[in-house]
């Protein structure tokens, strides 16, 4: 599985910007799809997720109401759309899926990671 992020930016605060991860191959109906994000200094953590049939989300509380998840089947693309944007979101943003039977949304044990896109929020 290869994952390809892209999207990240310059911002200022308030703004949006909308992150994509185009996957190699149709992977999106056995695989769990996250996006995560590390801050200089701070652990690696898991900001949003969607489920492999997409019925199902999960997002962090410091993004709740402000990021939406999506997923385009047809295109092999996880979106991650980000609004209302604040400079401690600034961050290096990965995508990254694990292989899952079930329609659960894990907040760990992802086998496989895209590059990094630098999303970065001016005050």
């Amino acid at each position: 599985v290869q994952l390809q992020a892209s999207g990240g930016g310059l911002v200022q605060a308030g703004g949006s910007l909308r992150l994509s991860c185009v996957a190699s191959g149709s992977i999106f109906s056995t695989y769990v799809m996250g996006w995560f994000r590390q801050a200089p200094g701070k652990e690696r953590e898991l900001v949003a997720a969607i489920s492999r049939t997409g019925s199902s989300t999960y997002y962090a509380d410091s993004v709740k109401g402000r990021f939406t998840i999506s997923s385009d089947n047809a295109k092999d693309t996880v979106y991650l759309q980000m609004n209302r944007l604040k400079p401690d979101d600034t961050a290096v943003y990965y995508c990254a899926c694990r292989r899952i039977y079930n329609d659960y949304v894990p907040t760990g044990g992802y086998d496989y990671w895209g590059q990094g896109t630098q999303v970065t929020v001016s005050s």
